[in-house]
């Protein structure tokens, strides 16, 4: 991506908003084109390749984006797979260090688990059957609990509660170590669907059956109920899409999905927040749409009058425009305009050295202020796309990424409820704790060479560091694969800044204590 500069108050460079450059590279498709195509990388986002000079970092805490509510992933596919394992449950959702293939991991403490609610089933209703695509893998399959649409009595034989078990378990295990969760649904249920294939129709259009609307929303809200009755599991929210306006969802897809243009998903709406209501889940708030990338989202939102958008809490979008689109129009639409949270609710990449994933995190804090981040997959069967790889034959876990150490960088230091503080750049985050006087900065070298990264913090009233201005330091090298998540005593403040020496490439967090706003 090629980034214009232009001077700020601290004469500091400045990318343009994302969306805006010329001779921007191509953005990245959607995940499940990569996977289609083995993982490749269409898109560019590692940056502009071009050496930069050392450069200042003045960290403002007088402009703040919010609170930071935390980071997650979805859990199907990877908990189909490895939902009843403990140690997994342990490295994604503690901070723990946790022995894995005869290694130590730290712990990612991930926060926020997104459940998915499957649109699959095997049994035969008046003679109908669901329609498989030929193409998604049994993992990818998961299966709904409403099977029968002659009935909606929950407690009836329409209902199978125990399907999808090793999902709902690793759901469980989230909760048990603190997480918050949300409920959300690639497809309806396939007896929902026009073809009844919960993979898309033929075309890549709409496949919500009109005389279903009601009645998806009603598996959401039955859903949540039973979780919170049955399975110890409060949702927070409920979504009943994802990536909706995209047409790629097609009847010979790789996974479940399903199209639903913004008129479709404006009619379900008011019946998700009614089937919730009439079940005393009124607390249970709406997120939507999440659509495919910053630029769509946009589009779906202004699409929607106010009595649509009333219904809607929280804005979920997913991050696969990379580097590109226009995630400072969305947060202005969203945010400072309509009051509403906004979430990175899913996004990924083919990069398993974690530097794309850490560039695009940059872009996200400078340019969209989310308040969650949440990764699709820790777990994937393409390498490049996990934290932690498996085999998609034999379904045993394998290699952990770079990726995964880069995510620790951001993960294990950037905790709820946190103060997201301005640093005027999109390759350096910083977060600010009250109540432990703790400052976090983490920062990407996208230079193609070695340089030092000052971080000036004199806009701040205290600023004392540990023990004789001791600011620990974690490392990772993203192109060598060394200093994985190594952490170093020798950095120390010079007055109220801080210097650090960052390899190409590298990601690096500094911790500074003992600072006052």
């Amino acid at each position: 991506m090629t980034t214009s500069q232009r001077p700020d108050s601290q004469d500091q460079p400045q990318s343009a908003p994302p969306g805006t450059e010329p001779f921007q590279r191509p953005a990245f498709r959607r995940r499940a084109l990569l996977a289609a195509a083995g993982g490749a990388v269409l898109g560019g986002a590692l940056g502009t390749g071009v050496a930069r000079a050392d450069a200042t970092i003045a960290v403002n805490p007088g402009t703040t984006y919010g609170t930071w509510e935390g980071w997650g992933t979805s859990l199907a596919w990877w908990a189909n797979v490895f939902g009843t394992r403990t140690d997994f449950a342990d490295i994604f959702f503690t901070t723990n260090n946790v022995t894995y293939n005869g290694t130590t991991l730290p712990g990612l403490g991930l926060n926020i688990a997104r459940y998915n609610l499957g649109a699959c089933s095997w049994n035969s209703v008046n003679g109908e059957t669901m329609v498989e695509s030929p193409n998604i893998p049994a993992f990818k399959q998961i299966e709904g609990f409403w099977q029968d649409w002659n009935n909606e009595d929950a407690s009836s034989s329409a209902w199978n509660w125990s399907v999808d078990a090793a999902q709902r378990s690793m759901l469980t295990k989230a909760v048990a170590r603190g997480a918050t969760t949300e409920l959300f649904a690639n497809s309806p249920m396939w007896w929902m669907c026009l073809n009844h294939n919960p993979s898309g129709a033929s075309g890549g259009g709409n496949n919500l059956q009109s005389w279903n609307y009601r009645q998806h929303a009603s598996h959401l809200a039955e859903v949540a109920l039973r979780a919170r009755n049955n399975w110890g599991v409060n949702f927070a929210t409920v979504d009943p899409f994802n990536e909706p306006a995209s047409s790629w969802w097609t009847a010979t897809g790789t996974q479940e999905g399903c199209h639903m243009d913004p008129a479709v998903q404006a009619a379900v709406l008011p019946y998700m927040r009614s089937e919730l209501d009439k079940r005393g889940l009124t607390g249970i708030r709406i997120a939507a749409s999440d659509e495919t990338n910053y630029d769509t989202a946009r589009s779906t939102w202004n699409s929607f009058n106010s009595t649509t958008k009333g219904l809607v809490s929280q804005v979920n979008v997913h991050g696969y425009q990379g580097a590109g689109g226009r995630r400072d129009l969305l947060y202005t639409d969203v945010v400072t305009t309509a009051g509403k949270k906004l979430w990175n609710s899913e996004t990924g990449d083919s990069d398993g050295t974690g530097y794309t994933m850490a560039s695009n995190l940059c872009m996200d804090f400078r340019w969209l202020h989310p308040t969650a981040w949440v990764y699709w997959q820790v777990m994937d069967p393409t390498a490049g796309w996990a934290m932690i790889a498996y085999d998609q034959n034999t379904l045993q876990p394998t290699t952990v990424q770079t990726k995964y150490h880069v995510m620790a960088q951001f993960s294990r230091h950037i905790r709820p409820g946190m103060t997201i503080l301005n640093t005027g750049v999109d390759y350096a985050v910083a977060a600010y704790s009250a109540s432990a006087r703790r400052l976090v900065i983490v920062a990407v070298n996208k230079s193609t060479s070695a340089q030092t990264l000052t971080f000036d913090l004199s806009r701040f009233t205290t600023v004392t560091g540990g023990s004789g201005g001791l600011v620990p330091r974690w490392n990772t090298h993203t192109s060598s694969g060394s200093d994985r998540y190594r952490s170093y005593s020798n950095t120390f403040l010079s007055g109220k800044s801080v210097s650090a020496s960052f390899a190409a490439g590298a990601v690096q967090t500094l911790q500074v204590d003992g600072v006052v706003i």
